[in-house]
């Protein structure tokens, strides 16, 4: 499916599961296009203008405690990339807001965009510094919406077999928080989340949900599936010795 943006084709691809057998194959013969041959970039050094830089990439040490830079950008999920029809892609938000929403993804594609220059920390204690994510901000979907004052939790839906994850709305609303469609100018493909996945830089990537579908504003927590497993029901990797993975 082919999609303009800005002057731009933006073309996402169909997803077709591979076998590792053939992965591994294929990896030793094409270089991995996701991989970093080249050391993380410090804030003031991204020369995009208009690029929200995020509070995180400016530490001193920018990896969490716990966690190893990969060059690398790893697949995790739950149940594997769904099946998705980008003609009936939708995207809807309710809730506690004055005025649901719902768009179809070239309806989407219209709506302001940012850049946000990001790191990325998987629970799972890997992290991926120097990402550049284009997409909708947070900020502006809850605008659009009319979140209520009540609204203190938002629950994020995916395709994914009804896979959702929480996230307190303050970092919800924080400056970085998109839902990106891009990522280091590129489409996201189908196993990284695309064509749309939510991106909250100041939690851990469990809580950037992949295929997102939606979002619910909620007055109260609601543990999503891996916390419901027993994940934090935050998630940040800066606090305390190990960053907060879990609720034990």
């Amino acid at each position: 499916m082919d999609l303009e943006r800005d002057g731009i084709l933006i073309i996402f691809q169909v997803h077709r599961p591979k076998t590792s057998i053939t992965m591994s194959f294929l990896d030793s013969l094409i270089k991995d296009p996701e991989y970093q041959s080249h050391d993380p970039r410090k804030p003031e050094e991204i020369a995009e203008p208009d690029v929200i830089i995020s509070p995180d990439t400016r530490r001193e040490n920018r990896i969490p405690p716990g966690q190893s830079r990969t060059k690398k950008w790893p697949v995790l999920d739950a149940h594997g990339a769904p099946p998705i029809d980008l003609a009936t892609w939708k995207f809807e938000v309710d809730g506690l807001v004055d005025k649901p929403l719902h768009f179809s993804l070239d309806e989407f594609m219209q709506l302001p965009v940012v850049k946000v220059y990001s790191d990325f920390h998987c629970v799972t204690r890997w992290s991926r510094l120097d990402n550049i994510w284009t997409g909708v901000p947070t900020r502006d979907i809850a605008e659009r919406a009319g979140v209520k004052p009540e609204a203190k939790f938002v629950l994020a839906l995916a395709y994914d077999y009804g896979w959702t994850t929480n996230v307190p709305i303050e970092y919800f609303l924080k400056e970085d928080s998109l839902f990106a469609f891009l990522h280091d100018g590129a489409p996201i493909p189908p196993e990284h989340g695309g064509p749309v996945r939510l991106i909250i830089p100041q939690l851990y990537a469990w809580k950037s949900a992949k295929w997102v579908r939606g979002v619910r504003f909620l007055a109260a927590d609601q543990a999503g599936f891996w916390e419901e497993g027993g994940y934090h029901m935050r998630g940040d990797p800066w606090t305390g010795r190990d960053g907060e993975r879990f609720r034990w």
